[in-house]
């Protein structure tokens, strides 16, 4: 079942409407699960970093074993097409799509060269102003480099993400802050994480565990720019309970406050409200 409606996916060279099947099922990508995708965003007749965001999923499929068919180029102008079709007003989840299709000799690696390519368009809002979630830990964790391709946004990876937002929600939380290898902090079940702490805004710093994400890196040059205080930091879930705020930052939702971590309560503050402020006016400003 699809997340938004108003569906447009674009397929062996033109657009469709509607929910398309695009994968048979002895593809490399159904059965051995080699699929990479990327999420940008369309909201208020603007698509913040779509070129990022289409240079990614590029990136992706070349860590996953996948060659990939398309230039950054090529596929934000598919995806610019598309969204035509719908009006300044609409929110759009913009998803460019990678998968292996022929099995290789042993039957589990793929084929080079041989690739499938989609872009989906679906409209799904976004959140109305600062929609707040809360925080609580998981016992599962961010794989390393030598066990998963962490360095990909691959399809096989989210299924440990489902688990520990499964667990989080049957406890009451609306998400996860999840450890790494080591026991520190690395992200939450969806979306980056930051937090501040005596005016100092901290980030995990990227360990090879997580996608430090296209958001979060345009947060933590835009609060530069604003001469705010911002430090990658080894993070532990005592800094988190310690803190003055917390917040998110993904492509879905851009930034989301946080007003829990299990006992430890957060007003949502300044520094999250800059945030917020800071990447609308960027995106507009850049349109």
């Amino acid at each position: 079942m699809a997340t938004g409606r108003n569906i447009r996916t674009y397929f062996e060279g033109r657009w469709h409407d509607g929910d398309v099947m695009v994968m048979r099922a002895a593809d490399h990508g159904a059965w051995l699960g080699t699929t990479v995708f990327d999420g940008a965003r369309w909201f208020e007749g603007i698509s913040p970093d779509l070129e990022a965001h289409c240079a990614r999923v590029n990136a992706s499929a070349e860590a996953l074993g996948i060659t990939p068919t398309m230039t950054t180029e090529e596929i934000a102008a598919i995806a610019r097409e598309g969204l035509a079709a719908y009006g300044p007003d609409r929110a759009v989840y913009i998803r460019p799509m990678y998968w292996g299709i022929d099995v290789g000799d042993l039957g589990i690696d793929v084929q080079p060269g041989s690739t499938g390519f989609c872009l989906c368009l679906e409209e799904i809002p976004m959140p109305n102003g600062m929609a707040p979630t809360t925080l609580t830990t998981t016992r599962f964790r961010r794989p390393v480099l030598a066990d998963a391709v962490v360095n990909a946004k691959a399809g096989c990876l989210y299924p440990n993400n489902a688990r520990m937002l499964k667990e989080a929600r049957a406890r009451g939380f609306g998400n996860a802050l999840v450890a790494d290898a080591l026991g520190n902090v690395a992200e939450s079940a969806s979306a980056n994480v930051f937090m501040v702490r005596d005016g100092e805004i901290l980030t995990p710093i990227p360990n090879g565990t997580f996608l430090a994400g296209i958001t979060r890196k345009r947060m933590i040059w835009l609060f530069r720019e604003a001469g705010l205080t911002v430090r990658e930091a080894v993070l532990g879930f005592d800094d988190f309970h310690a803190a003055d705020e917390v917040f998110l930052t993904g492509n879905f939702h851009k930034v989301t406050p946080v007003t829990r971590l299990e006992d430890t309560h957060y007003q949502v503050g300044p520094v999250t409200t800059r945030a917020r402020e800071l990447y609308w006016q960027w995106a507009h400003d850049t349109a």
